[in-house]
């Protein structure tokens, strides 16, 4: 089972994410947060499989709290999930993210970031950026 926390401000966006990776085979979604400190205190409490992180969010964005959740979770997947996609990807890239998904192309994309993350978890392919 693979244990995700979705990191997001917006409890609408939450809770649709919950809805979608609840009914995905083989994850289980352990927690949610609404800022970059409330994320980092979750992870290190939770120590999930996968993230699923916004950019912009209260405290800390979403790149400054990859790049400390990658420090110290070094085996944590993240995958970020944003409205600013192609802005942050340089970014995203040196803050260790795995993955980059554009908000604006809805969730299918997403879900598909969290399989490949589940196959590559798995061994069975490498991670690339979407």
């Amino acid at each position: 089972m693979t244990r995700v926390l979705i990191a997001d401000d917006n409890q609408d966006v939450r809770k649709t994410l919950r809805s979608f990776l609840d009914a995905m085979s083989g994850v289980e979604v352990c927690g949610e947060s609404r800022s970059g400190y409330e994320t980092i205190e979750a992870a290190l409490s939770l120590k999930p499989d996968l993230i699923v992180l916004d950019v912009v969010m209260p405290k800390l964005n979403g790149i400054e709290t990859a790049s400390i959740l990658k420090k110290v979770l070094p085996a944590t997947k993240i995958v970020l999930f944003t409205m600013y996609d192609d802005y942050v990807q340089g970014l995203a890239s040196t803050a260790g993210v795995d993955l980059v998904v554009s908000k604006p192309d809805g969730i299918a994309p997403l879900i598909g970031a969290v399989k490949t993350v589940l196959h590559e978890a798995a061994g069975e392919t490498q991670i690339s950026t979407h």
